[in-house]
This record gives structure tokens, sequence and C-alpha cells, in this order.
């Protein structure tokens, strides 16, 4: 077994007091690696791939809100789950982007070890510079399981973050605006 990925979780499977040749586990070890191999894509992702162009020139001057995307992604000091919806808005200025690639967006970052902070602002900043709009807004809420299903075991808790920028930072109406839309 050559492959590192399948290398640690046999380790992984050792070490918890598991017998790696059981029949329901034989397998076990490829199948991690490759799992693995797609939770943490996001490292390997082109960021012009996933805008793929999609950049349209329009007058539209009010916000455009995708709100309620579903992710996933992984905390970095347990390497257990943490999902949630995140809310992404941007007020343009003379270009959009075509909608489907905001959630591209998320997943990208998402499928990366993270931590919520660092997720909100990536996904923030770089809406902001590549599209060069008047602002960006991301709120991002989560469950953590290394809080609901370890540690200090809170299965009701959840994380909120938010990044403002431009106008959502500058100008409480539009930030308020876009907190009261993704209420709805």
């Amino acid at each position: 077994m050559k492959d590192p990925l399948e290398s640690a979780a046999l380790e992984i499977l050792k070490g918890i007091g598991e017998d790696p040749s059981r029949e329901g586990l034989v397998k076990t070890p490829q199948r991690v690696a490759k799992a693995w191999r797609e939770i943490t894509s996001g490292y390997n992702a082109d960021l012009d791939k996933v805008f793929n162009g999609a950049f349209f020139k329009a007058d539209y001057r009010e916000m455009v809100i995708v709100k309620d995307i579903a992710f996933y992604s992984l905390c970095e000091h347990h390497m257990l789950p943490f999902f949630g919806k995140a809310h992404v808005a941007y007020i343009p200025n003379g270009r959009i982007v075509g909608l489907s690639k905001i959630p591209r967006l998320v997943e990208t970052f998402a499928r990366r070890l993270q931590v919520q902070e660092r997720l909100t602002e990536e996904i923030a900043a770089t809406l902001y510079k590549v599209l060069k709009p008047r602002g960006v807004g991301v709120v991002m809420e989560a469950e953590h399981l290394c809080v609901s299903m370890r540690g200090v075991r809170n299965e009701t808790a959840y994380a909120t973050t938010s990044s403002m920028l431009g106008v959502f930072q500058k100008d409480n109406r539009v930030r308020e605006e876009f907190l009261n839309l993704i209420k709805k």
C-alpha cells in the first residue's frame, strides 16, 4: 500500500483497536482515501475554472443575493466536519457573475481544512477581487461536529460568521438590508 491516505487510514483502524482484515474493513482504507480526496478537492481547484469566464456587463445596481447555499467543510483543528448554509451578496459595479458560480466558489473554499472565520473571509475577498463590485457580504451559519459530538457536546450550538467589504462594510443601511433579506 503506497498511497499515503490509504496507509494513514489503515493506521487509524489499527490505532483504535480494529482489525483491518475484518470483512467490512478490508476496503475501508481505499474508500477513506477516495473520500478524503473528494472532500479536500478545494486545494486543487483553479479559480479561473470555477468562474469559467461567466462575467457579464450589466447596469443592474441593486443587491444580488444567493442564500441558503449548503456547504460541508472540515475543521482544521480536529479534522471533523462542520456544515451549514452560506449567504452571499454583492452589489454590481457594471458587471455581474453567473449565479451558479457563487455556490461553486463557496464549495471550492469549503473543500479544504478550514476554520469558519477564514472560510467566510476567503469567499468574500475572492468575489470582491474578481468581480470588483461596489461591495460584498457573506454570512455563514454552521454546526461543528467538534462542538456537538466531542468535547463540550453541545448539540444545539452553531456558529455564525460574517465578512463585509466595500459598501457592505461602510454603509449600515446596505448591511442591514442584506441581513434582513437573508432572514426571510
